[in-house]
């Protein structure tokens, strides 16, 4: 059956490549992939999935880093004239741009795999020597692209569906395809989780193209160490007055941002891990003679393992709380993303271990687990399953990469693409076929 996994993936490869290369011109930040999510879902119920899609696989009060409405108008405005399907483009309206494809093949385990497919928020590269601008698939979207390789996967979860549907009659069980929005900036994994769609899920299985293994034919079999972290932005209100006539009068919500910048960052380092803080951006005031009356901070936090993390941001609160009081200003803290920590499970890395050699385009297998040493929301899916008393899954497929992810020059090899898909599927079959 491995054999006929690949001859199958071999003959489909160009599609997937297709897939990609429409994604890729046609770029969606985090909660505006209105037409990346509806041409996903039209692609599943073709293949005869069950679709769930907006509502059903989001949930509302857990999203993070939302645009504001203007933006998702505009947004859902674009997407309808750039080829959204009508048929699913209504239910991802207003930033609920989910997607899961369903497999219900009888009585078994329930294997889950995850897709990201959100861009990032970066001009793409306008040279010659740029192969999309070259060949005619770069962003026509302003200061949107798929800088990260969000398009990539995006084509290996349809490549994977259409696969495994192919030889559905040789498993049992039940898949869940699962396109996630908004991984940049870890604002869409924990609204995906809230929804309960992963609550049944005994494997789930995530991937990356292009991290840590940088080159064309490698594969990590597992990923650990990820960074749980907080991002979250503060705001200060404080009351303007005029600094020379009344000085008095004002409420200076700059120097409450001032006083929680300095001690934000003098907030001492846990002794049980790594711990991470930082104040990326900082902006107040109107005028030279004006009492600020506003500032807004930008923040993160990061640690080793969630509890370090929740120490950060616990004193990190406190602070902006004790800061915003001593210059009688008012605070908000708005949630923008989170992750958790994680690991992979041993059990799910020794099958891939056993599995991968069957693959000939990988000529480099690392067996070793690889701490990230980033975060990822894919790490609220591992958790959830986890917790439920299942397994968790995070591999990293080499690719000859042209830049680094998140330049605006970032490219991989899309021959690479199929050996995910061929990944995937083998390990989806592995698991689920019949004795």
């Amino acid at each position: 059956m491995y054999d006929k996994i690949q001859s199958f993936v071999e003959g489909i490869e160009e599609k997937i490549i297709d897939y990609r290369r429409d994604f890729h011109k046609y770029p969606e930040s985090g909660w505006t992939e209105f037409r990346t999510a509806s041409i996903i879902a039209r692609k599943l119920k073709d293949l005869g999935y069950e679709v769930k899609i907006g509502r059903e696989v989001i949930d509302e009060e857990n999203r993070m880093g939302l645009p504001t409405d203007e933006v998702l108008e505009k947004n859902y405005k674009r997407a309808k004239s750039q080829g959204a399907d009508s048929e699913f483009i209504e239910a991802v309206k207003d930033g609920f741009t989910g997607v899961v494809g369903i497999l219900d093949n009888g009585e078994g385990p329930t294997v889950a795999m995850r897709f990201d497919i959100d861009a990032v928020e970066v001009s793409e590269s306008s040279s010659p020597e740029h192969i999309p601008f070259k060949e005619g698939f770069s962003s026509i979207n302003e200061n949107v692209m798929h800088a990260c390789g969000h398009d990539g996967h995006a084509a290996i979860g349809l490549g994977v569906a259409e696969t495994l549907m192919e030889i559905r009659d040789s498993f049992n069980g039940k898949i869940k395809l699962i396109f996630q929005p908004a991984e940049e900036g870890v604002r869409g994994g924990k609204a995906v989780v809230a929804s309960g769609i992963l609550d049944d899920v005994d494997y789930i299985i995530g991937g990356h193209i292009g991290v840590k293994a940088d080159g064309s034919g490698e594969l990590y079999c597992g990923a650990g160490g990820f960074l749980a972290t907080s991002k979250f932005d503060a705001y200060f209100t404080g009351v303007p007055s005029h600094a020379g006539a009344s000085p008095e009068k004002g409420n200076n919500a700059m120097l409450a941002a001032a006083t929680a910048l300095l001690n934000l960052n003098a907030i001492p380092r846990h002794s049980e891990g790594v711990t991470r803080i930082n104040v990326g951006k900082l902006t107040s005031g109107t005028g030279r003679n004006v009492i600020p009356a506003n500032a807004h901070m930008m923040i993160e936090t990061r640690g080793e393992t969630s509890e370090l993390n929740n120490y950060m941001r616990e004193k990190a609160e406190k602070i902006l709380r004790y800061s915003a009081d001593m210059y009688d200003v008012k605070l908000r803290i708005k949630p923008m993303g989170g992750a958790e920590s994680s690991d992979s499970d041993e059990e799910l890395m020794q099958r891939v271990k056993k599995l991968a050699p069957h693959i000939k385009e990988f000529t480099k297998i690392l067996e070793d687990k690889i701490s990230i040493g980033g975060s990822e929301d894919f790490s609220y899916m591992m958790k959830r399953v986890q917790a439920n008393g299942g397994k968790a899954l995070y591999m990293l497929f080499g690719s000859n990469l042209k830049a680094s992810h998140h330049h605006h020059e970032f490219d991989f090899n899309e021959r690479d693409l199929k050996n995910a898909v061929k990944m995937f599927s083998i390990l989806a079959f592995d698991i689920l076929k019949v004795s």
